[in-house]
């Protein structure tokens, strides 16, 4: 089961895809909070996007975290003077590499604001977590972060 999170994570950042409009559509930064670790993010055309990160979660058990989200964003809900706020919300999967390993499936909700003048974005977000293998339970993770984009 290990392999095959991988595998749909692997793929889910390396898929090709069209580029949007902006040059810079790929962002790389780090994400603090629960889990902390490394933040991926590929923009599609539109308002959609594939988020990841590579963590390592210290919450009841200190173990490895990835993560790969489908996220849509809702760019116009906020006025902002400059830069855009997007309110992004989605769905993904969750692995977690504890004393029981963990499989699970996120629906994250966050803000991100995406600077005018700068290839930077930084995000605020909540991901509620249903996990359902080795059994069912429910969590939550919760993160700050921020990402340079190429």
């Amino acid at each position: 089961m290990k392999k095959l999170a991988v595998i749909i994570i692997l793929a889910a950042v390396f898929l090709p895809c069209t580029l949007t409009a902006k040059d810079k559509n790929f962002g790389l930064g780090i994400i603090l909070g629960e889990p902390t670790g490394i933040s991926l993010k590929k923009w599609f055309v539109g308002t959609t996007a594939i988020d990841c990160a590579v963590a390592w979660a210290f919450g009841r058990e200190n173990s490895f975290h990835l993560h790969a989200d489908y996220l849509i964003h809702k760019i116009n809900l906020f006025n902002v003077e400059s830069g855009t706020l997007p309110l992004y919300y989605g769905i993904g999967i969750r692995f977690k590499a504890e004393q029981k390993t963990r499989l699970g499936i996120r629906i994250p909700v966050g803000l991100c604001y995406i600077f005018e003048d700068a290839p930077i974005d930084i995000f605020l977000e909540l991901g509620p977590i249903l996990d359902i293998a080795p059994d069912m339970s429910f969590s939550f993770t919760g993160s700050i972060g921020a990402r340079y984009y190429f």
